[in-house]
């Protein structure tokens, strides 16, 4: 068996930061508004929406990406390959830089110093190489990295990736949808939580 994962929503969590940038710069009020999607929602029907948006996700991505939370479960499941012996690669449709950051902060780097914060590169920790952390300029150059590396399985967040052309027909997709808000129009397996992947890829393994 070998996983691949994605990491923006998949291992990364932003609903925090993304709810807090967009207050700061005074693109929403409303205190409820408190997951990635509504804020996206929000800030796209303003005036300029698209750019402001593509902005609001390079500061999160790069700047802000130490207050980003590793998803719950996250951290058991990758013990458990480790203890399996499973090999793991993360593969990320991510750009070096973010659109319209002033500051240009490379969002790659950014990425691998959240993980190292995380214990992803230690022994003691989840034991990945940083080899093993894969970005891609694009989503088929991401698709065509997942069948390289001879993935058996790919979790992901986007079904788009699994409709993408290329995806190889011999990966099992997993999406992860811990929103349930999937049609199950790909062939995969969804999964709502972190726990769930773990009990489908890691219950044989004890």
């Amino acid at each position: 068996m070998r996983i691949g994962i994605d990491f923006d929503n998949t291992i990364a969590g932003y609903d925090a930061v993304f709810h807090e940038a967009a207050r700061e710069h005074g693109f929403i009020c409303d205190p409820a508004m408190n997951t990635k999607p509504a804020v996206r929602a929000a800030v796209r029907a303003l005036e300029g929406g698209e750019e402001k948006w593509m902005a609001l996700q390079g500061e999160v991505y790069g700047k802000r990406m130490r207050r980003a939370m590793l998803l719950p479960g996250v951290d058991l499941f990758l013990r458990g390959c480790k203890a399996a012996g499973i090999q793991v690669h993360i593969v990320s449709h991510k750009t070096e830089y973010g659109h319209f950051d002033p500051d240009r902060v490379n969002l790659r780097t950014a990425a691998r110093s959240w993980m190292a914060d995380q214990g992803f590169f230690e022994a003691d920790g989840f034991g990945l190489r940083i080899e093993d952390v894969i970005f891609e300029n694009t989503r088929p150059q991401k698709v065509a990295r997942i069948a390289a590396l001879g993935c058996s399985h790919f979790i992901d967040d986007l079904e788009e990736v699994f409709l993408e052309p290329g995806f190889p027909s011999d990966v099992q997709g997993i999406l992860f949808d811990p929103a349930r808000s999937s049609h199950a129009a790909t062939k995969t397996t969804v999964c709502h939580s972190w726990h769930e992947i773990r009990e489908l890829l890691l219950a044989p393994y004890g």
